[in-house]
């Protein structure tokens, strides 16, 4: 009997897993992108002797790309190597001070009670960052919300009768007010409701378990950089005869009595048993199911985006002995910053900082005595906004910022730039309006209130990726690729 043929619309990460994960089950697949290159938006940039990570700067839960390399029977050492940090973050504020945050947890709480007096307060924060994983992490993230045998174990019984603790009905901002006194905590602790696009005075306390994702499993670089990921994971798919097509626009879905046929592509139609869309659910509907609007979940495509990101990638002729591989330079008014992004609709003129620095750990990725910074600042996702305007003045606003704290004239240091802004980011990735995770966490059932991994009225159309459950960043992504697995079958 022959293998069934499964399609994959675009080759993100999710996409590239999921290839993985069916062909090793004996499924014959192939991968249409767009673009030239793999990844989605864990691509990369070369200018002017700099190389950059495009998208993606932290690498965590490394454990989920090893499995795919030992569900192919390979050993992941072989292929695929990475280092721990021992520093996840340095931290700098307007007030002169700053933090590192060391991935010992010991060691950081020390930092933490030399800088404020609150290591105490520290430890009771990991610990309930901790007990939320242990209630989260095998029903809402590593299975289906929307299969009701998710339901139907023991330890989900006992996750729903602890469904208090998680902390659904505190805002973040509230639950870590609570932990700490002191403002520089606060938003060292409200800072992670941007990894996955949203606000901490809005998104639920629960996304505090994204601490013990970083602080207990580790941050990490991979040897090559971020991008070695894309070419590890591809190189191990083609290894299991996944055929990847580039330049390869996928038009439509086609359709017969709401079940899948295959793609059009280039006016060719391919068939397929099976297919698995990539593509932000968004674009997913509107553009490759166009001639089918009765399909579309319209309460789910309308809800709030996420927030997306404004990135410079700049070659700096200097070296910074004092920066590290990842850095936040935080706003002085972090409450103004995200009711700018969120209620406003634009830049706070006293953005949040982030730098990556991968020439840290890899210095090839500079010319000698240079850095490559990677700057990005949160920023709402495309309504239709001036952003030529936005990036000139976000730009003026960053390099003041970075010079006043770091005490040089960043500006003349600057040798290459090249920019991504939400409207490239939505052209480049077809992520709608340039958000980065699809729909924003700004609501408690916003984990419930995400696509769901197959399609509930067209048979054999799947999605992984960041815009569906359980969500974006790299980690939840190569989950999605697990959960569309299993449903497949």
């Amino acid at each position: 009997m022959p293998a069934k043929k499964t399609l994959i619309i675009g080759a993100g990460i999710a996409g590239i897993a999921t290839a993985i994960r069916l062909a090793a089950k004996g499924y014959s697949v192939e991968v249409f992108e767009a673009n030239s290159y793999p990844g989605g938006k864990l691509a990369e940039v070369k200018q002017e002797g700099f190389r950059f990570d495009a998208g993606p700067s932290l690498a965590t839960m490394p454990q989920y790309i090893d499995e795919l390399f030992k569900l192919a029977g390979k050993d992941p050492s072989q292929y695929f190597s990475y280092q721990k940090l021992n520093i996840i973050c340095k931290y700098f504020y307007e007030d002169g001070s700053r933090l590192t945050a060391y991935a010992d947890e010991e060691k950081f709480i020390s930092e933490v009670d030399k800088l404020t007096g609150e290591g105490t307060a520290l430890r009771r924060f990991i610990k309930n960052s901790r007990r939320i994983y242990e209630l989260t992490d095998h029903i809402f993230l590593q299975k289906s919300l929307h299969r009701f045998k998710t339901y139907l174990n023991q330890n989900a019984f006992k996750s729903l009768l602890r469904f208090g603790q998680i902390d659904t009905f505190r805002t973040m901002h509230q639950a870590n007010n609570k932990f700490f006194t002191d403002k520089r905590l606060q938003q060292y602790a409200d800072r992670y409701a941007t990894y996955n696009g949203s606000s901490p005075y809005q998104a639920p306390a629960t996304l505090n378990v994204i601490p013990h994702l970083e602080q207990h499993f580790g941050a990490y670089f991979p040897e090559g950089g971020m991008y070695q990921i894309v070419n590890c994971l591809v190189e191990l798919a083609k290894s299991l005869g996944v055929k990847f097509h580039y330049r390869s626009k996928v038009d439509e879905i086609v359709l017969k009595n709401k079940k899948v046929l295959g793609i059009r592509v280039n006016g060719k139609t391919i068939d397929a048993d099976v297919v698995v869309s990539n593509m932000d659910v968004w674009f997913t509907y509107h553009k490759l199911l166009s001639q089918s609007p009765q399909y579309r979940p319209k309460k789910i495509l309308n809800q709030e985006r996420s927030s997306s990101a404004l990135i410079f990638y700049w070659g700096i002729k200097k070296q910074f002995p004092e920066l590290d591989l990842h850095n936040i330079f935080f706003s002085d008014d972090y409450r103004a910053e995200f009711d700018h992004i969120w209620q406003k609709q634009t830049i706070y003129h006293d953005p949040t900082v982030y730098i990556n620095i991968s020439s840290k750990l890899r210095p090839d990725d500079a010319p000698s005595g240079c850095e490559n910074w990677f700057v990005m600042i949160n920023v709402p996702s495309n309504k239709g906004q001036d952003w030529d305007q936005l990036i000139a003045d976000a730009r003026v606003n960053i390099l003041e910022k970075l010079s006043r704290i770091l005490k040089t004239d960043i500006t003349e240091l600057v040798v290459s730039e090249s920019i991504l802004d939400p409207r490239s980011i939505e052209s480049g990735t077809s992520s709608y309006q340039g958000s980065i995770y699809g729909t924003s966490s700004n609501s408690r059932y916003a984990a419930f209130q995400r696509h769901a991994n197959r399609s509930s009225q067209i048979k054999n159309l799947y999605f992984c990726g960041g815009s569906v459950h359980p969500g974006g960043g790299i980690p939840l992504c190569l989950l999605s690729a697990k959960i569309v697995t299993e449903w497949v079958g």
